[in-house]
C-alpha cells in the first residue's frame, strides 16, 4: 500500500474516524503484548455479496464436478445450489448444503485445498462489480491495519468461514499468517500413503461450532489465547465478539461496518447466518456506544485498487 504521511488516507473527517485515532493513540499506553486486533472476513475486510467468495468457490468446484459426475444432480442439497432455489436452499438449512458443498474436496490434503482455493481467487471476478475479486477488498481496512501493525499489533482474521479457506490468501491479500486465521474448522483424517507416508485428508466433518456469534469469542480463546483490545465486525453473528472486547480493561475499540452505499458497494442490513436475531445489529451498536462505520459517509474509497493487497501499491483507480 502506498505510505502517505497523514494515517486512513481513505477515511473521510467525522466521528468515525476520530475515534479509530483516538483509539490509536491511547493503545500506545498498553503493553505489546495486549494489543491484539481481531477482524471479521466476510463484509468487514471484504465484500460479501451478492454472495460470499466461498459459496462462489464451491459453486464453480461443484460445475467442473458435474461435468465429470452427473450423479451429483441427484443429492438434493446439491441441485437446489445449482438450480439457485433459495427456498429449496432454506428449507433444506444452510448446515446440510455447507456440509454436502464441504465433501467436493473430502480427501484432499490442506496443501491440495489451498492450491485449488489460491487458483480460483486468482482468476476469478466479482459478478456485479466487474472487478477482481481480490480487489474487493476495503481500502480504509487495509489501512487501519496497516496502522495497527505499525504499533506492533498482532492481526487475527476471525470469520464465521472456512478456516483453510482464507487461510490460503490471508498472508498474501492482508500480511496475516494461517496461524492467526479463526474460522469454522473442519476435521481431517491422518492417514499413510501407499508409501507408508503420514498423510493428512480433509473430512466433510465440521470440527465443533460454526465459527459465529459465542463461538467467535469461545475460538479466539481456544485458538490464540488472547483478549483482542480491538474488533471489527458487521453482522450478529460479530455481537459477541465486540462486546467483549468492550468489556476489557483500559483502551478498547469496537467497529460496525454498516453497508448504507447501494452506489459503490451493496445496501443491506447485516445477520447472522446460523441464527436469529432479536435486535438489528446497527441498533445493537448504536445503543452499546460502538463505533459504527457508514460505507456512505465516513470512507472516500471504498475499494482496494485492482492489485493492491495489504504488502503491495497500485497506482490504478479505486471505487
Amino acid at each position: 500500500m502506498t505510505s502517505t504521511t497523514a494515517p486512513l488516507p481513505s477515511w473521510r473527517p467525522g466521528a468515525a474516524r476520530d475515534a479509530v485515532l483516538r483509539f490509536l493513540e491511547d493503545s500506545i499506553a498498553l503493553p505489546v503484548k495486549s494489543r491484539v486486533a481481531c477482524f471479521d472476513n466476510d463484509g468487514t475486510l471484504w465484500c460479501e455479496r451478492p454472495t460470499y467468495a466461498q459459496f462462489d468457490f464451491f459453486v464453480a468446484a461443484l460445475r467442473a464436478r458435474i461435468a465429470v459426475d452427473e450423479s451429483l444432480r441427484d443429492r438434493p442439497e446439491l441441485a437446489a445450489v445449482l438450480s439457485g432455489d433459495r427456498a429449496a436452499m432454506g428449507e433444506i438449512g444452510l448446515t446440510r448444503i455447507a456440509l454436502a458443498l464441504t465433501g467436493l474436496f473430502e480427501g484432499l490434503s490442506p496443501e491440495e485445498f489451498a492450491v485449488e482455493v489460491r487458483a480460483f481467487m486468482a482468476r476469478s471476478e466479482h459478478t456485479t462489480l466487474h472487478r477482481p475479486l481480490l480487489s474487493c477488498v476495503y481500502r480504509p481496512m487495509l489501512e487501519l491495519i496497516e496502522e495497527l501493525r505499525r504499533l506492533e499489533f498482532t492481526i487475527s482474521i476471525v470469520t464465521g468461514g472456512g478456516t483453510e479457506f482464507v487461510r490460503a490468501f490471508s498472508q498474501d491479500l492482508y500480511g496475516v499468517p494461517p496461524e492467526a486465521v479463526v474460522g469454522t474448522l473442519i476435521e481431517y483424517d491422518y492417514g499413510r500413503t501407499e508409501h507408508d507416508q503420514p498423510v493428512l485428508r480433509r473430512s466433510s466433518r465440521l470440527h465443533g461450532a460454526a465459527n459465529e456469534g459465542p463461538a467467535k469469542v469461545s475460538h479466539i480463546q481456544s485458538q490464540l489465547g488472547r483478549r483482542p483490545v480491538l474488533a471489527a465486525g458487521n453482522s450478529g453473528g460479530d455481537r459477541e465478539m465486540l462486546e467483549w472486547v468492550t468489556a476489557s480493561d483500559g483502551p478498547s475499540l469496537a467497529l460496525l461496518v454498516d453497508h448504507d452505499d447501494a452506489e459503490r458497494e451493496f445496501a443491506y442490513l447485516s445477520s447472522a447466518e446460523t441464527f436469529a436475531e432479536t435486535e438489528p445489529i446497527t441498533d445493537v451498536g448504536h445503543r452499546l456506544g460502538w463505533t459504527v462505520i457508514s460505507i456512505a459517509r465516513d470512507w472516500e474509497t471504498v475499494f482496494a485498487a485492482t492489485s493492491e493487497g495489504a504488502d503491495g501499491g497500485s497506482s490504478q483507480p479505486s471505487r
